[in-house]
């Protein structure tokens, strides 16, 4: 990395390589592929996404690629990108002002309420809490076509914890850990619902208790943290692990 870095995009970039690990530690890998993308503050409309060949576990606040809404590389990079990965991230950075996190993954509880007929159903304690925040879009094929961006947008909405039918789950956010904590939720919720299902019916939960159990949900506030206190908890259990992540590599560090 050649360039001199801001003092945003440096923190920035130790924030996302530690996601990258917190979500190697959870097991919400799929190989080399599936993306969490950050944008960098300023009028450029840049991000940072993962270099495409390297596992969660192998990314670092410097081999971190900067890219344009297109997925075209900013300056020097030393992996190259996914481009086709980004046409999910991209549609919804530029559609939603507010989603400066984009988290996509392919676990196998959330893929299996994507493709269930029911989607997430509202009966388990982490489902209540996102009553009113679940948006759907339904499966058009793998996300590499460039026109399926507008429908994305308008199927989210303002919505920050979405279900890919037959696909996976994605959430965004305001910041890395907000958006954190709606996949997490959202996660925790189809984990539920999955080994559930082989005990029958769920008992339901009135609409009106899981209205209450969405206002009383803290965790996606702003005003209270808005998920920081987790995902600092989860940083500094992957920094005990494996402090790599914060190789800057040969980065000449941040200016003011």
């Amino acid at each position: 990395m050649s360039h001199t870095l801001s003092a945003d995009e440096l923190a920035l970039r130790n924030e996302l390589a530690a996601c990258y690990r917190i979500f190697a530690l959870l097991g919400w890998t799929e190989l080399i592929y599936n993306h969490i993308t950050v944008r960098i503050p300023g009028p450029e409309k840049h991000f940072l996404i993962n270099p495409f060949g390297l596992h969660y576990s192998e990314v670092t606040a410097s081999n971190l690629v900067k890219i344009d809404l297109d997925g075209r590389t900013v300056g020097d990079a030393r992996w190259p990108v996914n481009p086709a990965g980004f046409t999910l991230h991209s549609a919804i950075h530029s559609g939603i002002e507010e989603a400066h996190c984009v988290m996509h993954t392919h676990t196998t509880a959330g893929c299996a309420v994507a493709g269930s007929q029911a989607g997430l159903t509202m009966d388990n304690f982490y489902a209540a809490q996102l009553h009113g925040r679940v948006a759907y879009h339904d499966f058009e094929g793998i996300t590499v076509h460039a026109d399926e961006g507008p429908r994305v947008v308008r199927s989210i909405g303002n919505r920050q914890a979405v279900i890919l039918r037959n696909h996976g789950l994605l959430s965004w956010g305001n910041t890395v850990a907000q958006a954190f904590a709606y996949l997490w939720t959202l996660q925790r919720a189809c984990e539920i619902q999955v080994a559930g299902a082989a005990l029958g019916p769920a008992i339901a939960i009135p609409e009106a208790i899981q209205r209450k159990a969405s206002a009383d949900a803290l965790q996606f506030d702003p005003r209270h943290g808005a998920g920081r206190d987790v995902f600092a908890a989860l940083t500094r259990q992957v920094e005990r692990l494996d402090p790599s992540f914060r190789d800057l590599g040969d980065a000449h560090g941040a200016t003011p």
